[in-house]
Formats: structure tokens, sequence, C-alpha cells
């Protein structure tokens, strides 16, 4: 049976402080366990002004606190920027306060900006080989030994481009994928993904059954979004569409505005493009709508988990998406039956 999660990465809103974005996922985890979803994800980054989420282990131990059921993971932490053994240590705490629900997931992504990869102390580092320390501490077959010692296995995961999956395969790891390895803008034209097919196909072959893991696995993760109407999901989508559109015109990733401010501008036709673009990557629309695109693709990437990494300015609106992402996985009505049907794999 498939899976179904949430990636929350605290995103700023413009006019709030960021406390108020860390609240703001806190809460959205507590409504993602009654929604029944089987895992919330929380991120890793630093010194970007529209993310608040820059430290996992400690953001999930508050929604360790709240929560009771739903798996916690890292999608993920970035392994150059910290030593494995205090990771191992960071994960194993929340273990013995979330027994059999942490996962960890994984990352190389260097730094946002050059002052910010200089702050982290950044250096050249072998992701395999610090993946397999960190995989000796928390299995305890390396020569320290982790304290306190997990009392449940700590999954790992792998957020994975091309060459994460070679490593991933190598070590017998699941990976979490998006992007363009998903091919999902312009997916209807033939061949257009099958680079990202290949490469999938292509960890498929080289896996090699671990301990945690004896088969390949396989997430997804791209912005999902359901509302009404077409005409509103594409407005959900627009303010992460313009911080990404802004980021790549000016470098700076900012808080997300509401989409009247946003309409309001007179945007360039790069930004324009770029707004397009992300659009593009994303999967919004009717409920009928994502079902049949969510069923395409699951079907062509062979996935086990959908992680919807959506974000959006108006909080309320984007509860209401969760929801109804949770009913399209619950509920075999209509365009549904064919999306439900293929999550017995």
């Amino acid at each position: 049976m498939w899976q179904l999660s949430l990636l929350d990465r605290s995103r700023t809103r413009v006019g709030e402080p960021d406390a108020a974005a860390l609240a703001g996922t806190l809460e959205r985890a507590v409504h993602a366990e009654q929604l029944g979803f089987d895992r919330f994800w929380v991120a890793e980054h630093h010194g970007v002004p529209g993310v608040a989420g820059a430290a996992p282990a400690v953001l999930l131990a508050a929604i360790a606190g709240r929560t009771t059921t739903i798996r916690l993971g890292s999608a993920g932490v970035m392994l150059p920027h910290h030593q494995p053994l205090v990771v191992a240590e960071q994960f194993a705490t929340l273990s013995a306060f979330a027994p059999g629900r942490v996962d960890l997931g994984l990352g190389r992504s260097p730094g946002f900006t050059p002052p910010v990869r200089r702050a982290l102390r950044e250096t050249e580092r072998d992701f395999a080989a610090d993946l397999g320390e960190l995989r000796a501490f928390l299995t305890g077959t390396a020569e320290i030994t982790v304290h306190p010692q997990p009392a449940t296995a700590v999954p790992m995961h792998v957020l994975a481009t091309r060459r994460g999956l070679q490593v991933a395969a190598g070590l017998g790891l699941p990976v979490i994928v998006g992007g363009p390895l998903l091919g999902v803008a312009g997916s209807g034209r033939a061949g257009e993904s099958q680079p990202g097919l290949a490469a999938l196909a292509g960890y498929r072959r080289a896996f090699r059954p671990s301990a945690q893991q004896p088969e390949p696995r396989v997430s997804i993760s791209l912005d999902v979004l359901v509302a009404g109407t077409a005409a509103e999901a594409a407005d959900l989508l627009l303010p992460e569409a313009w911080a990404m559109a802004q980021a790549r015109t000016t470098g700076a990733f900012p808080a997300l505005e509401p989409v009247a401010a946003i309409r309001a501008r007179s945007l360039t036709p790069r930004q324009q493009e770029y707004v397009e673009q992300t659009a593009a990557g994303a999967i919004a629309g009717t409920p009928d709508q994502v079902a049949d695109r969510l069923t395409e693709l699951l079907d062509r990437t062979g996935a086990d988990e959908l992680v919807a990494s959506s974000s959006t300015f108006d909080r309320a609106a984007l509860a209401a998406s969760d929801a109804a992402l949770a009913e399209l996985f619950g509920l075999p009505a209509g365009a549904r039956a064919s999306l439900r049907a293929m999550g017995g794999r």
C-alpha cells in the first residue's frame, strides 16, 4: 500500500515573525496526524529568509511531544554540515521520545550562499562514507556506542539526485526523489521524462539489499495542492512560485506573500517564466485533476510514497488542501478509484 506524507519547511510569511512559521509547522503536523497521513517530514535550511526550519532534530522533538502515531522524519538533514556521530546521537534521542516513529532522511546540499557555506565550515566530504559511518552508529556496529541507544531502529533515507541514487543503491537505502527526475512538467510528451526514469531504473538494478531495506524503495516529492477549482489551486501555488522566481532573479529566497499582493505586481518576462516553470513542476487542481495526474506520476515512477512538499501563504487554505489530498487517498470515488487501486503494489 502506498504511503502519503507531508514535507513542511517552516515557510515564513510576510508580516509574521519566524516563530509563527515554526508554530504553523507544529499545528500542521497535528492536523496531518488527525487526517491519517503516514509521515510528516521537516527539513534543514540555513540563513534563508523564507525558511525558519534550520534545526530538524529540535523541531521534530517539539512535534513528537504533540503527536502519538504519525511517523516523523527529516527530509532532510544535510550530512556535510554535521559529524555523523552527532546526527546519530540527535536521532537516537528523538527515538527515545517517539520510539518506532522516527526516520532519518539525509542529503548533501551545500549552504544557500557563500557566507552560509563559510559559516558552516563546509569542506569536501565523502557522502557515501559518512552515510556508512552514521549507519554503523545507529546499528551499534561502530567502535563507539551511541547513547541513548535506540530502542528501535531509526531508518535512513537518501534525498537523491542521480549520483545520490547510485550511493543509495550501493548502501541498500531507500530514496526520496523530486524535481527533474520526476519529469512532471510536460510529462505528457513522449520520452521527456526518460532520463529520470532511466536513473530510477538504474537505482533498482544496482540496489544491494541491506538489513534495513531488502528491496529498493522510492518516495517522490513535489508540490501538490488541491482546491475546489483549478483557478483556486493556481492561486494556492502562486506564493511559492513567486518566491522561487525571486530566488532565481535576485539570489534571495523570500517569505511568502499574499496572492493579491503578487497579482498587483508587474513581473518581468524572466520572472513570469520562472513562475510558470515552478507551476509546471507541481500538481495543482481540483480533486479529480490531481487524482489523474498523481495516478500517472505514481504509475510511471513506480513510487511507494508520495511526499507532498506544498506551501502557500494562506494557512487555512493549506490545511484544506491537506485534507483534500488525504481524502483522495482514502475515498475510492470517481477518478480516485484508479489512484487508490494502484496502492496495492
